[in-house]
């Protein structure tokens, strides 16, 4: 249930409001632990923005995607079975990135060929966590009186491929973060913050109005120093796929090595048998991994 003080902070600043009850459901969680020994977190204090749902980019997104990538009122649509004309004209979206710890950033810069344990756990467990944190602020919202859909969580949440950008899903949680304000993309096509490139990211739709933060970035990939003056190709070095080169990156490729190098096992301590796929070493031991590069450089040469 909502509390009184929640309650009094959204009648006071509704994005002020949802910014603290997401930091401290992150914060304050224990599922936001490592599994078995529970002795330090998966993630550090998020990063909280919000985007207008009428941003053109929604719908570019279907040409720069797919045409089936949704926009946020056919998210509702879709969610709550309702028609174009019974969804709210004013639609928002609350987008979060959860920075990984420096402890599991440490544990893979070491690393050359496969990701190391503590970086796989955060994408198994931290997904799982970053699941409970969409449940939570759907709950916050819908307890606040308005509608909240969080895309990732439906049933008719799709991943596929095409010829244009490879592995694509019907809703983007980068491309959401990028209308919010929070970053650009890499080379690498990660996504760059003011916290980095080691993070996951989540979103909520909702038709609460939301005063959206705005983006600073003079394009797409603004944040990401090969694209700024060519001077980076950290990430290309990194990949033990040659998935990354400087025409960017080829995601068939990196699939095609998670495949061949199989999926890591949990360790028997977790008493959990499932298997998880990841690698982010492109996301550590590369200039943009815990802050944004291409502003240092820039005040540099001023």
């Amino acid at each position: 249930m909502v509390s009184p003080e929640t309650k009094e902070r959204f009648r006071a600043d509704p994005v002020k409001a949802i910014e603290y009850e997401i930091k401290a459901f992150v914060l304050g969680s224990p599922l936001n632990r490592m599994p078995a020994t529970r002795e330090f977190t998966v993630f550090d204090e998020p990063l909280v923005r919000f985007a207008d749902g009428n941003d053109p980019l929604y719908t570019e997104y279907k040409t720069l995607i797919d045409p089936g990538h949704l926009t946020p009122h056919e998210v509702l649509e879709k969610s709550l079975d309702r028609s174009p004309q019974a969804v709210p004209s004013q639609v928002s979206i609350v987008s979060w990135v959860l920075p990984i710890t420096e402890k599991t950033r440490v544990s893979n810069r070491g690393e050359t060929k496969t990701p190391s344990r503590h970086w796989s756990h955060t994408r198994y467990y931290g997904e799982e966590f970053n699941n409970e944190v969409r449940r939570f602020v759907v709950e916050v919202l819908t307890e606040a009186g308005a509608l909240a859909v969080a895309p990732m969580l439906q049933p008719y949440f799709r991943t596929s491929t095409n010829e244009k950008v490879g592995l694509f899903s019907n809703w983007s949680e980068r491309h959401s973060a990028y209308a919010a304000g929070h970053g650009t993309f890499s080379l690498s096509d990660g996504f760059i913050t003011e916290r980095g490139i080691a993070h996951r990211c989540g979103s909520v739709v909702t038709d609460l109005s939301l005063t959206a933060s705005g983006r600073t970035c003079t394009d797409h990939y603004s944040n990401c120093l090969f694209y700024v003056d060519g001077s980076c190709k950290a990430c290309i070095e990194r990949c033990p796929a040659g998935a990354i080169s400087e025409q960017g990156h080829d995601k068939f490729k990196c699939m095609g090595y998670l495949r061949d190098i199989g999926y890591l096992p949990m360790p028997d301590t977790y008493n959990d048998k499932t298997s998880i796929a990841g690698c982010g070493l492109c996301q550590t031991k590369v200039p943009c991994e815990y802050r944004i590069p291409a502003k240092i450089e820039k005040k540099k040469g001023s």
